[in-house]
């Protein structure tokens, strides 16, 4: 405290000049792992701060600027172990929030930009789920791919191998993710990716002194409470119908595994950065709990 600020402070912190390309300052927050920006004008002087939920979302839900035709397919397959013991009677997908089941709060999400066609992977209580569509008899087209046996979150993907003409959006049946799904296609296509996932930004703020060690355990240094960002990936895709060839049949396959293979046969992932806000993750019992408080109808 005895010290002067300009001993302390980041001489060389990273900023932006008026005017500016928000498409290079999204790449830079996505590189850089920022959660804010300032803007400066050619005097150096602070004329704004762009903030990651400013620029890449809002938390206001926003009426759809753009239909989408793509179809979408929704991984609806698993146990949903974590959420027992409501998975032992109901499958996962219609575990309620609200008034209504999991999938169908997911399903119109996509329907208000005017997805009319959808692709139910399907293992786990498979006969209750198609009941529940038949009993609905909504006004969107929804087919049922049922796997033989659990494939994992990537493998029964290849059940649909041949169907598809355009970029399909793949998501799990646990997740809601409140964000332009328009501009997400746009994103994936516009960057000639093969495959986009949608990643949030997640805090994490250690409530702790973390000590740094050099060899033979002598303390360097500890840090007070530290904070982390990460990229966290929300479950949500989008996908270049030409990779599902990758995809071997009938074999328990997860996303990661089919994200190398797209990267090791030249392919381009890509990241859709959202915010943390936009994204509800309905998997476990503390975010279920979240996610009836967050959600109203």
């Amino acid at each position: 405290f005895k010290t002067t600020v300009e001993n302390v402070c980041n001489k060389k912190p990273i900023k932006i000049l008026e005017p500016y390309d928000l498409e290079k300052i999204k790449r830079l927050i996505i590189e850089k792992k920022l959660s804010a920006v300032p803007v400066v004008n050619d005097c150096n002087v602070l004329v704004d701060i762009l903030f990651w939920e400013e620029i890449f979302d809002s938390t206001e839900h926003r009426k759809p600027k753009s239909s989408l035709s793509n179809p979408v397919v929704i991984m609806a397959g698993g146990k949903g172990t974590r959420l027992d013991p409501f998975t032992k009677i109901l499958p996962k997908p219609l575990i309620p929030i609200g008034d209504k089941p999991i999938i169908e709060i997911i399903i119109d999400k996509f329907v208000d930009y005017g997805v009319n066609d959808f692709y139910l992977t399907l293992n786990h209580k498979s006969k209750i789920i198609k009941s529940y569509f038949e009993e609905l008899s909504p006004s969107f087209n929804v087919e049922f791919v049922l796997e033989d046996s659990p494939y994992g979150t990537a493998g029964s993907i290849n059940l649909l191998k041949g169907r598809f003409s355009e970029p399909v959006i793949v998501t799990n049946c646990d997740i809601i993710i409140d964000c332009d799904y328009h501009d997400f296609v746009t994103h994936h296509t516009k960057n000639k990716f093969d495959l986009t996932l949608a990643a949030s930004l997640k805090n994490y703020k250690i409530p702790y002194g973390i000590c740094e060690l050099s060899n033979g355990g002598v303390l360097e240094k500890i840090v007070e409470k530290p904070e982390y960002n990460y990229l966290v990936n929300t479950g949500m895709y989008v996908l270049n119908p030409d990779m599902i060839k990758l995809i071997p049949e009938k074999k328990h396959f997860d996303m990661t595994d089919f994200m190398e293979v797209i990267k090791s046969s030249g392919g381009k992932v890509g990241v859709y950065p959202i915010s943390e806000s936009s994204w509800i993750d309905t998997g476990e019992w503390a975010e279920y709990k979240k996610a009836v408080q967050k959600i109203s109808f």
